[in-house]
């Protein structure tokens, strides 16, 4: 029965990347209902991480969502195929993610220090469970823009330190830091023990 699962699953998974490199080529010559189908396969969980790293900011996450499949059928030409379609979209995607939250980033002051403990103080407690999703989805809300991404590529995306100081341009000790920052904002933010 296993053997049976696993063997669907991988004729499953050949011919989704069969699929995908079939749509790659013929967006490339100019079908836009092969690039639409691309959209449509990817854009829903990319969404989900944008919306996360811009802070609940449904339009910054829309337009970096826009943004990053712009990019991609202007470079669509000289994808490779040396990863699968989906990272490489989600790299474009986090890209214009953080190149939303630079932009953002005066306008959007509150990442210097002592305030953000003001910040969350004043958002209120949710009567629930601690630890829900949606409590989690809010508290991430509060973080700072540079907190909120690193603690977003580093524990959901899986992004190593040195990965993420390249892409936020700081240092791996600053990107540590920024971390441990987040994780203790969203402790004290869910109510749980530092």
């Amino acid at each position: 029965m296993l053997d049976t699962t696993m063997s669907a699953l991988r004729t499953a998974n050949d011919a989704d990347t069969r699929d995908e490199s079939a749509w790659v080529r013929a967006a490339v010559a100019g079908d836009t209902a092969a690039y639409e189908r691309i959209y449509h396969r990817h854009a829903p969980r990319l969404y989900a991480v944008l919306w996360r790293l811009c802070g609940g900011h449904a339009a910054r996450a829309e337009d970096a969502l826009q943004e990053a499949f712009l990019q991609a059928w202007r470079a669509l030409p000289g994808f490779r195929f040396d990863s699968s379609l989906g990272t490489w979209l989600h790299r474009l995607g986090v890209n214009a993610a953080l190149m939303e939250l630079r932009a953002n980033a005066a306008r959007d002051a509150g990442d210097s220090g002592e305030e953000d403990w003001d910040l969350l103080a004043a958002v209120p407690a949710v009567d629930r469970c601690a630890g829900t999703s949606l409590d989690l989805e809010r508290a991430l809300e509060t973080l700072p823009p540079r907190a909120r991404a690193v603690l977003v590529l580093h524990d959901i995306e899986g992004w190593k330190h040195q990965e993420i100081a390249d892409q936020l341009q700081m240092a791996v000790g600053s990107s540590k830091a920024q971390l441990h920052r987040a994780r203790g904002l969203l402790r004290a933010r869910l109510g749980e023990p530092a």
